[in-house]
């Protein structure tokens, strides 16, 4: 039975992230009975979960035609089974039967065996509306408007009429593995090397000195000296945040949101490489149990040290953690929509909902406001955010920069993104970088 426990694993975690109770993220890890049975099955439980995310509306939209009214509240999870099914008969390469028949068995896993022949039924009769359907005929673009929450797809259109498209169809890629070369340990070129010497397939990044793009994911820890700090898993958008920041040896540097901390890792290797440290490393963070995630980063890449402090705190409210002496640099990578990496989250294309893009807006502007009497005058913040929503990047900017008096925006000249009104927007694409958005702001003397 375990194909099917897999297949009814994934319902009852789809179910949950359909009320609200959490993320793949924090739910997948839970399922300890699927990994403890076999890793392959594990593979095959990420592989429905994030798959069906990724095309939950539209699946969603196609269920509805299939059968006569909706199922109860109480059998969620029947209905994601459904969708979980439908997925693996539209865009994996199971043999149908296989698929149909280990679906109908995980209704009796879900102690729900009268779903039987419904989702026989249902499922037998996708197969033939697929194989009955000119896939020739559609217009791929509006397939791939389908996939997403009809408010989201109106708010990119919105704010990007040219690159909509774009962006909607990288959200629904699989991303690329990308890798941050530990540049004071080794050189990237040397790194690929290595890797070429291991049979792994890999391309230099273009904007980042740092990246590496794998032909194939693989295990981090199959990764030549993965183990011995030269090289972590980052998107090569985040991999600019050092350089943009400018952080130099001996100043005061704040990381505002710091989990998992593959940003003040960057920014501690960059000063190393450089030969310098920092007088104070502060990395907060709201929740304390992310700060575990912090620490394993920094033992593994030996970048632990007494000037890096690590503090469970609000960001937003100063006066529980700050000890009125400025800091030099901060770095503020907001809280956001997480627009611009659905296509390595896919499961927001289920949580996110569109009171969700003004209520973050909102906490953006409050620790905005909240950090900037942090900085000492001439000093440097850097916003970023991995949304490609204009009302959580230059909007927002533009907004801070009228109403603080001593902020100067500093124009990023660089040859990749987008200018925006106030800082340079990257756009994801099908195999280049995640989405992100960056702003730097002077603090000018008073």
């Amino acid at each position: 039975m375990k194909p099917a426990k897999v297949r009814a694993t994934a319902a009852q975690i789809l179910a949950r992230l359909l009320r609200q109770q959490g993320s793949l993220a924090s739910l997948l890890p839970r399922a300890s009975d699927v990994a403890a049975q076999d890793q392959n099955q594990m593979s095959l439980l990420r592989e429905l979960c994030f798959g069906t995310c990724r095309w939950y509306h539209k699946l969603n939209l196609e269920l509805s035609s299939l059968i006569d009214k909706p199922l109860k509240n109480k059998d969620l999870d029947i209905h994601c089974l459904l969708l979980v099914g439908m997925y693996q008969l539209e865009h994996m390469r199971l043999a149908d039967h296989a698929a149909v028949s280990e679906t109908v068995n995980a209704t009796v896993i879900l102690k729900k065996g009268w779903a039987k022949s419904l989702v026989n039924g249902v499922l037998r009769q996708y197969q033939r509306k697929r194989a009955s359907t000119d896939h020739g005929n559609i217009d791929p673009t509006v397939t791939t408007a389908l996939t997403y929450a009809d408010w989201l797809v109106d708010a990119i259109r919105t704010d990007w009429p040219q690159q909509s498209d774009q962006i909607l169809s990288a959200g629904n890629q699989h991303p690329p593995m990308t890798l941050r070369v530990n540049l004071a340990r080794v050189s990237r070129a040397a790194y690929l090397d290595q890797l070429a010497i291991e049979g792994i397939e890999a391309t230099p990044g273009n904007l980042a000195e740092s990246a590496i793009y794998l032909t194939q994911g693989r295990a981090v820890n199959t990764l030549p000296g993965f183990s011995d700090a030269l090289v972590s898993v980052q998107d090569e958008a985040s991999q600019l945040i050092p350089g943009l920041l400018a952080a130099g040896g001996g100043q005061r540097i704040l990381d505002a949101c710091a989990a998992p901390g593959g940003k003040t890792c960057h920014v501690l290797e960059t000063l190393a490489r450089h030969g310098d440290a920092p007088h104070t490393m502060l990395a907060l963070d709201i929740e304390a149990r992310r700060l575990g995630r912090i620490e394993e980063n920094l033992q593994r890449l030996m970048l632990a040290s007494p000037a890096v402090h690590l503090q469970a705190a609000d960001s937003s409210e100063p006066a529980s953690w700050w000890d009125a002496t400025p800091f030099d640099r901060i770095l503020l990578d907001a809280p956001c929509s997480a627009t611009g990496i659905i296509r390595r989250q896919p499961d927001i294309k289920v949580l996110r909902q569109a009171d969700d893009v003004s209520r973050l807006a909102a906490l953006q502007h409050k620790l905005l406001a909240s950090l900037w009497p942090c900085l000492a005058p001439g000093g440097m913040m850097l916003y970023s955010t991995c949304s490609v929503l204009r009302d959580e990047n230059d909007r927002q900017i533009m907004r801070f920069l009228e109403e603080t008096a001593d902020a100067e925006e500093i124009p990023i000249n660089a040859g990749w993104g987008v200018s925006t009104g106030a800082g340079r927007q990257l756009l994801p694409t099908d195999q280049g970088p995640d989405g992100f958005y960056f702003a730097v702001l002077r603090k000018n003397p008073s």
